[in-house]
């Protein structure tokens, strides 16, 4: 043979085996873990693995041995809805319009799909707000989406709160009995479990429980009354945590029974700050630091002080399972290969809480938190009646009437001013002001920076309008658009789906005979591709955008 024939022959073969060796570690770079969040609500880092011993933890303080505890962990909103909007999206509140709580009652499963209009809630300009379904920009969906169409099977069992009613097609199950465990076999899992038992109404709904934390016990933080009511409530909250406790341990049970726990990236966090009168709902560091701990499989142990803010969760579970990150989504992932990025700042909003409506901003940065208030002439507490539940609340209040609370005590039923600056480590509380110190000019004028580059970098596109101007432009003439029905195109075996409305998603299911009671829970599959299918099956296809009615159900039978 030729030497030059033979040369070109090695050459070729070398580059295709260098092209076969290529694609094999492509395909083994892809893992797939299994991944598992266990959610709590309304915690701030009051555990033992944060130096509060107070409440007794051993399933918690087991996990977090194996574990990497975040120090820097920060919700973006110190309540429920806007927080959950950001973490299931990878977006702000403030740019998606989700920043306003709370928009309507989609808050378990697949969520309430009805919205009333005789409401008690008021924007700035007076206008009343109804109920209504967050229209979200075209381009983003729930993350869980792209899970879905990576082969992972995704399970919530079961809160969603998400400011819109959960499309279908953002979880394969999404109710009281979603599990890990109804996954196919060799299938990995993306599977959330979220625990009510310290949500702030559990302090006067458990009010018939056993106290399991001593009141003389706790801690009082300077800005509340030191007294039985208080001291009462304060150790429900723990008795609360102590009660979860017990849940993540059974959960975490189940875990170890399948024989996955070595094989499951479990993250623990809350979904925002504490339940208690200055935490809840606040910018201060009671309302958005939160206890956040992550499981891996690589055998990683200890504290990180990176910071980390809940915009980040989407991303970084999708770098995890391998997926591509879509260029919309504002979080940066903070796991996994190659990340080369850690975060230095974490912001956080606060606009209408239930009937009152306000706009305040806020950047965490070294040891310093600085917020903006753009309405100075309101005072920091809001008068939620929701809150007023709460018995410590109400006696603070009367207290309050009476003249009997301290100068400390007082300062949260004061007028905000325009700017706040504290410095965490010197005051965890963020009772001294430092706004106008000049020792501390350069760490003001930073975090003005901060604040500032974020707020004009398209980060607060829907948040500075009337909420009602808002509502409007989501929902003309305050009516719920609604998706447009699902074309179906059959092509010999193979089926096609569409529709016409911008941004929506498509499920559909295949059966070998005719389902009579269809609904949300009907097991929908995500569609992403043609597929095939048989002679004599029955198709159901459904297509919905967020904030949208969804379309109606198309049927048709494959002959």
């Amino acid at each position: 043979m030729n030497v030059f024939k033979l040369f070109f022959i090695v050459i070729l073969f070398s580059s295709c085996n260098s092209k076969v060796e290529k694609k094999v570690e492509e395909i083994q770079e892809k893992t797939q873990p299994n991944i598992l969040w266990v959610v709590c609500e309304d915690i701030s880092p009051i555990l033992s693995f944060y130096g509060d011993n107070t409440a007794k933890t051993p399933n918690l303080d087991a996990l977090a041995k194996e574990s990497v505890v975040y120090e820097n962990a920060f919700a973006v909103v110190g309540v429920c809805g806007p927080s959950r909007s950001s973490i299931i999206t990878g977006m702000y509140p403030t740019s998606i319009g989700t920043m306003h709580m709370r928009t309507g009652l989609d808050i378990q499963s697949w969520g309430k799909r009805e919205y009333k209009t005789d409401t008690n809630r008021f924007d700035l300009e007076g206008n009343e707000i109804i109920q209504y379904s967050t229209v979200i920009p075209e381009n983003v969906k729930c993350f869980t989406e792209y899970l879905r169409k990576d082969g992972y099977f995704t399970s919530n069992n079961q809160k969603t709160d998400y400011q819109f009613a959960a499309p279908v097609t953002a979880w394969d199950q999404n109710n009281k009995q979603a599990h890990w465990r109804n996954r196919k076999e060799g299938q990995p899992f993306f599977s959330v479990f979220n625990f009510d038992v310290t949500h702030e109404s559990k302090i006067w709904k458990n009010a018939d429980k056993p106290l399991t934390v001593e009141p003389s016990t706790v801690p009082v933080p300077p800005y509340y009354q030191d007294t039985e009511t208080s001291r009462k409530d304060i150790a429900r909250v723990y008795s609360n945590i102590e009660l979860l406790d017990k849940q993540v341990g059974k959960l975490i049970a189940e875990l170890k029974a399948d024989g996955l726990y070595d094989k499951t990236i479990i993250f623990f966090y809350s979904d925002h700050g504490g339940p208690l009168p200055r935490q809840k709902r606040e910018l201060y560091e009671s309302g958005l630091h939160v206890p956040f701990i992550v499981k891996g499989i690589d055998g990683k142990i200890g504290r990180s002080s990176n910071m980390v803010s809940f915009v980040d969760l989407a991303p970084t579970v999708l770098h995890l399972a391998g997926a591509d990150i879509p260029k919309h989504i504002q979080g940066k992932p903070f796991l996994g290969k190659n990340i080369k990025e850690k975060r230095e700042a974490a912001f956080g909003s606060s606009d209408r809480f239930d009937e009152f409506t306000d706009r305040s901003r806020t950047v965490y940065f070294e040891e310093f938190i600085y917020i903006q208030n753009d309405f100075p002439n309101k005072m920091w507490y809001k008068d939620v009646g929701y809150r007023k539940q709460v018995p410590m609340m109400a006696e603070m209040l009367q207290l309050r009437d009476v003249g009997k609370l301290n100068k400390t005590q007082l300062e949260w039923f004061s007028d905000k001013p325009k700017e706040e600056l504290y410095n965490r480590k010197t005051d965890p509380h963020n009772l001294v002001n430092l706004a106008e110190n000049f020792d501390f000019k350069s760490q003001l004028e930073k975090g003005r920076n901060l604040l500032s580059d974020f707020r004009e970098n398209r980060f607060e596109d829907r948040a500075l309008q009337p909420e009602v101007e808002m509502i409007k432009s989501m929902w003309p003439n305050f009516e719920q658009p609604k998706t447009n029905a699902v074309e179906i195109v059959i092509d010999d075996d193979t089926i096609s789906l569409s529709t016409e409305t911008k941004g929506a998603s498509i499920a559909y299911i295949i059966s070998d005979k005719a389902i009579s009671n269809i609904n949300f829970d009907s097991g929908w599959q995500l569609y992403s591709k043609p597929f095939k299918v048989v002679k004599g099956q029955y198709l159901y296809t459904i297509a919905e955008r967020i904030g949208y009615k969804a379309s109606e159900i198309a049927n048709s039978i494959i002959d």
